[in-house]
């Protein structure tokens, strides 16, 4: 169980290491931020709140190897500071664990980095960057992270219930396919009842959104 949780927590971090130790992965690069888009005049009281993941690209996803992830959780809590407590919990094996990390915002409203990044082995860089919002049905989310020296980055789906209408999905496969994606990196998690996000544990030493 403990070795299923730490993949869980590295397939989320976006740190899957399917390659062999001794080789080195090819990678579709990660697009500067630039190029990705920022939610225009983001509302952080709004986007706070209970959020499930519908959707995740990437360029260390694999729709085959991945197609059983599961739906997952993502709360937000906003901070005095405006920084953000975020919370994800996970279902595994009729249990069910949380995840505690702290983003912290920047000069550009809309977009955050990691709190704590020392406590994170590997990981140099952080970044997550709300690219689009209604606060109220859906939010795309874009991360991109320095982890020992190689560039990653993922795109999250979020949606306030667990459902996937087909122009969201739509909208999410065009937006991941605009920054190099292929049908490939893309996978959403299969839905889960509600009664398997319940209590469960509380990790901090692994990040996801």
């Amino acid at each position: 169980m403990a070795l299923g949780l730490l993949w869980l927590g590295l397939v989320l971090l976006g740190v899957l290491q399917t390659q062999a130790q001794d080789s080195t992965p090819t990678l579709i690069p990660a697009p500067p931020l630039r190029r990705v888009p920022l939610q225009p005049d983001f509302q952080n009281v709004e986007f706070q709140g209970k959020w499930y993941i519908l959707g995740l690209a990437g360029n260390e996803f694999n729709k085959e190897k991945h197609r059983q992830f599961k739906i997952y959780a993502t709360t937000y809590e906003l901070n005095d500071d405006n920084s953000y407590n975020v919370t994800s919990t996970l279902a595994w094996n009729q249990t069910c664990d949380h995840w505690l990390r702290i983003f912290i915002p920047t000069s550009r409203r809309g977009q955050y980095t990691l709190g704590n990044i020392e406590r994170y082995t590997g990981i140099q860089r952080y970044v997550l960057r709300v690219a689009a919002t209604d606060y109220i049905q859906f939010a795309m989310l874009f991360f991109k992270k320095i982890y020992r020296n190689q560039e990653y980055f993922k795109i999250t789906l979020y949606g306030r219930t667990k459902e996937l209408t087909p122009k969201l999905k739509e909208n999410f496969i065009s937006f991941a396919k605009s920054l190099g994606l292929t049908d490939h990196h893309i996978i959403f998690p299969i839905r889960i009842g509600n009664h398997q996000l319940g209590r469960g544990q509380m990790h901090m030493g692994t990040v996801q959104a």
